[in-house]
Order: C-alpha cells, then sequence, then structure tokens
C-alpha cells in the first residue's frame, strides 16, 4: 500500500543549541496537522554529538485552543518584561512577542486531522 501522507511545509528555527522544527504534513485523508519538534545537541568529550527530540502533534480540534493559550502565555511574558520585575538576556530589544505573528505562513485554521 502507497502511504499518501506528505510534508507540505516545513520551517526550522534554530536558537542556539536547540533547532525548533514546525512541520506540517497532511494524512492520508489529506488533512493537514502540526507538529512541533524541539532539538538539543549534546555533544560528548570524545567530540560525538547526540540529540534530544521532543515532539508535539497538534491536530484541527485543537488548533484554536492551543493558538488562545500561546497568545495569552506571550501577552503575559510582555507584561512581565514591562514591568521591569524580568530582563531580557538578548543583547538587543526584541520587537513584542505579539508583534511577531505578522507574516507567518501557517494558518491554523487551515490545518486539518484525519480523525481514522
Amino acid at each position: 500500500m502507497q502511504d499518501d501522507r506528505e510534508d507540505v511545509f516545513s520551517k526550522a528555527v534554530r536558537a542556539g543549541k536547540r533547532t525548533y522544527f514546525f512541520d506540517v504534513k497532511s494524512t492520508r485523508g489529506r488533512d493537514l496537522y502540526l507538529t512541533i519538534t524541539e532539538s538539543k545537541k549534546h555533544t560528548h568529550e570524545d567530540g560525538t554529538a547526540h540529540y534530544d527530540k521532543h515532539k508535539i502533534f497538534l491536530y484541527k480540534e485543537d488548533f484554536d485552543k492551543f493558538m488562545d493559550g500561546l497568545h495569552e502565555a506571550f501577552d503575559e511574558i510582555d507584561r512581565l518584561r514591562k514591568s521591569g520585575e524580568y530582563v531580557r538576556e538578548e543583547s538587543q530589544p526584541s520587537p513584542p512577542l505579539a508583534d511577531r505573528s505578522a507574516g507567518t505562513d501557517v494558518n491554523f485554521e487551515d490545518l486539518g486531522r484525519d480523525d481514522a
């Protein structure tokens, strides 16, 4: 049997020793879902490396609640940073988290899940 599932979109975000992967995939039923993977590199004393990976699968019935929770968390981070109680470790200030969503390639309303 041929596997009709396919990768539709992939975005890698490198952040120090971690890389985050945002992968939109299609099911056999032509629904879409999102996987978010965190990959962290560890180097052994002999110079060899291995990667710890953690993956989240996000299905269409959870998109709105996930986005609401994510936006709420980012709003709280912005509020706490602005309060002066918490500081950024970055050398240059970043744009507010709410402004970073502009120009994203993934519209969560367009994603789906094969319930079979």
